[in-house]
């Protein structure tokens, strides 16, 4: 099987999709899926690979201040983070709109992502019940919870950090899946997080999953850090196919 990889920029959104080489016309069920934090769309690339190969046309993204967007990261704590996520929810809609104006997408629409790519995964769900399906790979569906965590940590250190840090943080709760967990509505959504992990707390994922027993959840954990290994990307792809058919 022949697959296509082409870089295309929408706008000031740097993407690379792939799709199978015979299917790049037509309109195939679309995946958006995401990085992590100081990575870039190269680095998801074998996902993508893995997920066109089982039928989807995948985008993969540069979150701003990332890839070919790069950034210096600012000293003030989580500013770059937070807003690199943000501007990921500024831009799922238009990234959605341009396939479906050019004939290329049509209502089969799924997310997904890695750690900061996770946290925009669930994000997104909260706000658009245009999504299918969903996966959240070691990120997490309590944003505030990560918020109040990065603040400690900054004060702890004695970082400078605004007066004002959760007044300019106030879109996050609204983004917060744990706070609405209603809003799945019986969509799909894997969680995969390796209980070793240091940089997204697994607690909170398992957290949410326990709270929500009556959700359309699959959880895996595995006895690994924050990293994702070849067999967790294939299973990622079955879990796409099983749930958007």
């Amino acid at each position: 099987m022949k697959l296509t990889i082409r870089k295309r920029t929408l706008g000031t959104i740097p993407l690379l999709e792939v799709v199978q080489e015979e299917k790049k016309s037509v309109i195939q069920p679309l995946i958006i899926y995401y990085h992590g934090w100081q990575s870039s769309k190269e680095l998801v690339l074998t996902q993508g690979r893995k997920l066109a190969e089982a039928g989807f046309r995948v985008l993969l993204p540069d979150a701003a201040n990332h890839g070919e967007r790069k950034q210096p990261i600012t000293k003030i704590p989580s500013l770059t983070f937070w807003q690199s996520i943000q501007t990921n929810l500024f831009e799922f809609g238009y990234i959605i709109n341009y396939f479906k104006e050019r004939g290329l997408a049509d209502e089969r629409i799924a997310v997904g992502g890695v750690s900061m790519g996770g946290i925009t995964t669930c994000a997104l769900l909260t706000n658009h019940p245009e999504i299918k399906v969903a996966a959240c790979i070691m990120g997490s569906p309590k944003p505030v919870a990560y918020r109040e965590r990065i603040f400690r940590h900054a004060e702890q250190l004695d970082r400078f950090y605004p007066h004002d840090y959760e007044n300019l943080l106030a879109w996050v709760p609204r983004y917060d899946l744990s706070l609405q967990p209603e809003k799945l509505a019986g969509r799909p959504i894997l969680f995969w997080h390796g209980n070793q992990d240091e940089i997204v707390p697994f607690e909170d994922t398992a957290e949410f999953v326990s709270e929500n027993p009556d959700l359309n959840l699959t959880f895996v954990e595995e006895d690994e850090v924050h990293l994702v290994k070849v067999p967790t990307m294939e299973m990622i792809a079955e879990f796409f196919v099983k749930e958007m058919q």
